[in-house]
């Protein structure tokens, strides 16, 4: 309890001096609401922790022991003052009850034109399936002030599906469906986490939810309509462009956390444990589902396992084998030049 009120108040008043909130980022209304809650049993803890504990403090150094001949006074109870400092926290019990079950409803009343996604969890990631038939792996987009509804499965263990700044959690059952629903009120990029421990990668599972304005998300569903229907390198740039590989790698020979893309397929690649491996379709896969099993020489191992289907894998493997076909092909354009 001590422990509970000293780290709110630490970061109430130090960490987030300069924000507008002591919690984080309110992507709801429902977060706001949940957040007042919070506040409100911070400051009744806080009330009540300088009541007992200071009152206690004053009364052991008033009445502490003077003399060997100190009597304890033949003392009679105080029924209004038993009365209130029971009636007194029953009120602020009863006013959280009524408060939470408010909350609750508002939470799990899901409206009847929501927009729906289904939502399946796997060891170790999220895979969205949206009506129009889109369908993404590790992150999700939708409309901005338009409730949403996700419908969520579980193909094998418990998972559980948590969006921080909403304060929305729901756990992902195998064999049943549960759902949730949220209505985002501020455009942005969003984490999901899995808090439900499902494996040795749980901590990788992630997801990211993309909150668009209207014309924006129907030029997204568009687009990732479109994907099924490009040729397989083409699948394989929009996956490494879209998703969170070039955070940490440059489509160029240029370094950044990790290496460059540039040149990969069929290189020699040489490895911190001082063995090497030519780039080909199985060591592609191998870095991209396993990456720590060869750490290239001269970079950390910092990357996390991606959970790529094996379509994926394979758009992105042609998409290297293509890059290298390009670049053999600028090459000899480049020597026909010289010579003409």
């Amino acid at each position: 309890m001590l422990g509970f009120i000293f780290s709110s108040l630490f970061n109430l008043i130090f960490v987030n001096a300069n924000a507008s909130t002591y919690m984080p980022f309110q992507g709801t209304e429902l977060s706001e609401s949940i957040d007042s809650l919070y506040g409100f049993l911070i400051i009744t803890s806080l009330i009540s922790f300088v009541l007992l504990i200071g009152g206690m403090i004053w009364f052991a150094f008033k009445y502490k022991r003077r003399t060997d001949n100190d009597s304890t006074p033949n003392i009679h109870g105080n029924t209004a003052l038993e009365f209130l400092w029971s009636f007194i926290p029953f009120v602020i019990f009863m006013i959280v009850f009524v408060w939470g079950i408010i909350i609750h409803k508002d939470m799990r009343n899901m409206p009847k034109d929501a927009f729906e996604i289904q939502v399946t969890g796997y060891q170790w990631g999220w895979k969205f399936d949206y009506k129009s038939g889109v369908q993404t792996n590790g992150e999700f987009a939708v409309p901005v002030g338009v409730p949403v509804k996700l419908i969520m499965k579980s193909d094998e263990v418990l998972h559980s599906f948590f969006i921080p700044a909403f304060r929305i959690k729901q756990d992902v059952v195998p064999g049943i469906y549960t759902s949730l629903w949220f209505n985002a009120r501020t455009p942005g990029d969003y984490q999901v986490f899995c808090t439900e421990y499902c494996g040795t990668s749980h901590s990788n599972m992630l997801a990211t939810l993309k909150v668009m304005a209207p014309n924006d998300f129907e030029n997204w569903l568009i687009e990732n309509s479109k994907v099924k229907d490009l040729p397989l390198a083409e699948r394989g740039r929009l996956i490494i462009e879209k998703g969170t590989c070039v955070s940490c790698h440059n489509i160029s020979n240029e370094r950044k956390i990790g290496p460059g893309f540039a040149g990969l397929w069929g290189s020699n690649r040489e490895f911190a444990d001082g063995s090497s491996a030519v780039a080909d379709e199985n060591y592609i896969r191998e870095s991209i589902l396993y990456p720590a099993k060869k750490i290239v020489k001269g970079y950390a191992n910092q990357m996390n396992a991606q959970n790529l289907s094996e379509s994926e894998l394979q758009a992105v493997i042609e998409y290297f084998k293509a890059q290298a076909s390009s670049n053999e092909s600028n090459k000899d354009t480049s020597m026909n030049l010289r010579e003409q």
